[in-house]
């Protein structure tokens, strides 16, 4: 018997643009205020079923006219965990919704968010979030529709936010979708539409989700048609431990039947695992999977679409992102081999260098890989699981010292790795937001070349110039001890050369005021001991003398440290290769 299933929707967007918090004021729930940093690092999902849609979205939305039995929200950790939730035509959901932000507008991530939503082939609609942050905007009656809120609004106000959604019309439109405000449109087949919301008022809360089922009832009605005795396929979105039932799955049944008693078998990184269930669970209605607790409900049967929890033996290796599968009536070896194609392209590539990446799930691996190859960061293994002595082990082996590193997203560290982590200089990142653990290495990065820069600056022998004053001569030699006036910085060890480009000996060093300094800066009058020349011979009173840079330090100069130079390096160093030049037109090109 075949009948309508649930749709599958997605929320995808920008970092804080609002995706858990229209979720939560869907579902009247604080899952973003428990949420690591305010954003979502995990997958979950909330069944919201028609009579709350029509509760909540009122006239606009009369259950009597509906087919569809409700929505399935997925909430996920930005866009990059939705390709990991997949089935087998490809993505999970059924529709997306992109929140946008109406006062930042498009940010990098939303318009990767739509390059995944085309490659999925996905249909969506835009929720222009925040429209309580528009000035002046006035907030009557919370909860309430799009159009009685509008119409409360000041002239300048609603100029003001129709400019902003003609901004976003008009990116959806670089991108080759044709898109205008919800309420303007006629045709949603062929045109985005764009519902402005307040995901903290409800303010257009109820015209999103009557757009949502609206849409699910017209356009995927035939889409949305499954064999309800079918066999059941789903997705695996977590694993976790449960009290009194050990190892359980978070499932996303997106297809089919699955009841207690069923065989199984369920995607691993080597071979598809076959095993019983014991037991399934259901969220009530209006929680999400993850948060609700002891709020489960025992159930014989469940079908598609619903997030459920199953039990069932034989869980270790299963990871999340990978299939599950009800066998029924189908053949054993054939389902296996489809599974494996598909787990195939779960399992996380890995480099010949790099960093190493360890994360809870396959969703949250997946989603820092992405976010690493982005920052063109090389990963030479990402796996799930603590970090263990074996990681410390291998990243011990990594030659480049930028490499050297683990990041650890929302995962133990193993006390004996910690122990050999520092025993070994291996640096460990750990933290339960993504971007943040990015963040924190990048940073690191950056602090480990300043200071690469700054010893090897130290090491480098950079431009100098100095005049030998008139009547300051206080030995002629042995080693010669002069006045000076420093016109670019020299330092004591630095070889020196005449005009002619001839070394006439080294500095061995600087007293200013009957001090010894290690260097001396432009303007300064010192008294500078030199090795080698003798006064009247090698070197004279007035005579302007330069530092005597090797060529090879001059090519370093001249590429990595160019930025460092200051302005008189600069002019210095252009007269010392213009001096060696003389002698070697091609010294230090």
């Amino acid at each position: 018997m075949s009948g309508i299933r649930t749709p599958i929707v997605c929320l995808l967007g920008h970092v804080d643009h609002g995706k858990t918090t229209t979720l939560d004021k869907i579902r009247g729930s604080a899952v973003a205020e428990r949420e690591a940093g305010a954003i979502t690092q995990h997958i979950g999902a909330t069944e919201v079923p028609l009579d709350i849609i029509s509760k909540v979205s009122g006239d606009l939305v009369k259950k009597d006219k509906f087919k569809v039995p409700g929505l399935l929200f997925i909430d996920t950790p930005g866009h990059h965990a939705f390709t990991s939730l997949r089935s087998r035509g490809g993505s999970l959901a059924d529709i997306a919704v992109l929140l946008v932000d109406v006062t930042d507008g498009f940010q990098p991530q939303t318009h990767e968010a739509i390059d995944i939503l085309q490659d999925f082939q996905t249909p969506f609609i835009v929720a222009a979030n925040k429209i309580d942050k528009i000035p002046g905007w006035k907030t009557n009656k919370k909860d309430v529709p799009f159009r009685l809120s509008y119409k409360n609004q000041e002239k300048r106000v609603k100029e003001d936010l129709d400019n902003r959604i003609y901004e976003i019309v008009g990116k959806l439109h670089d991108k080759g979708f044709n898109s205008d405000r919800y309420d303007r449109l006629k045709n949603f087949k062929d045109n985005v539409g764009v519902v402005p919301v307040s995901a903290k008022t409800g303010e257009g809360i109820p015209d999103l989700l009557m757009v949502l089922i609206g849409l699910a009832q017209r356009y995927l009605e035939t889409e949305l048609e499954f064999e309800e005795e079918g066999p059941g396929e789903g997705t695996v979105l977590e694993v976790k431990e449960e009290k009194g039932l050990g190892k359980t799955l978070d499932v996303i049944l997106y297809d089919g039947l699955m009841k207690t008693g069923d065989s199984v078998l369920i995607g691993r990184a080597d071979e598809p695992v076959e095993t019983k269930i014991r037991a399934l669970l259901k969220p009530n209605p209006m929680e999400e999977i993850r948060e609700s607790g002891s709020e489960f409900s025992k159930v014989d049967e469940v079908r598609a679409a619903a997030g459920i929890k199953v039990a069932a033996p034989d869980l270790g290796s299963v990871r999340a992102g990978f299939p599950i599968r009800v066998i029924g009536d189908r053949d054993t070896d054939s389902l296996k081999e489809e599974m494996k194609s598909q787990v195939e392209d779960v399992v996380i590539r890995t480099e010949e260098s790099g960093i190493i990446v360890k994360a809870d799930t396959i969703g949250s691996l997946e989603a820092v890989i992405k976010d690493l190859e982005d920052s063109d960061i090389s990963i030479r293994r990402a796996d799930i699981g603590s970090v263990s002595r074996r990681d410390i082990i291998e990243a011990n082996t990594i030659q480049e010292p930028l490499e050297r590193a683990i990041l650890a997203f929302d995962v133990d560290i193993l006390p004996e790795a910690r122990k050999k982590a520092e025993k070994e200089g291996i640096q460990i990142f750990n933290d339960d937001v993504i971007y943040r653990l990015i963040e924190d290495y990048q940073e690191w990065i950056d602090r480990r070349k300043k200071l690469q820069k700054e010893k090897r600056l130290e090491n480098i022998i950079r431009p100098g110039k100095i005049k030998i004053l008139i009547d300051h001569v206080f030995r002629r030699n042995d080693p010669a001890i002069v006045g000076v006036r420093v016109l670019s910085t020299i330092k004591s060890g630095y070889p020196l050369m005449n005009q002619a480009g001839e070394r006439i000996g080294q500095v061995k060093e600087i007293q200013d005021q009957g001090e010894n300094v290690e260097e001396a800066n432009p303007g300064d009058e010192v008294a500078v001991s030199i090795r080698g020349p003798t006064v009247g011979r090698q070197i004279e009173e007035g005579e302007e003398l330069y530092v005597d840079i090797p060529e090879k330090h001059a090519e370093v100069l001249k590429t990595e440290l160019k930025d460092s130079l200051t302005e008189k390096e600069e002019i210095v160093f252009q007269e010392i290769i213009d001096i060696k030049r003389k002698e070697n037109k091609y010294w230090a090109i």
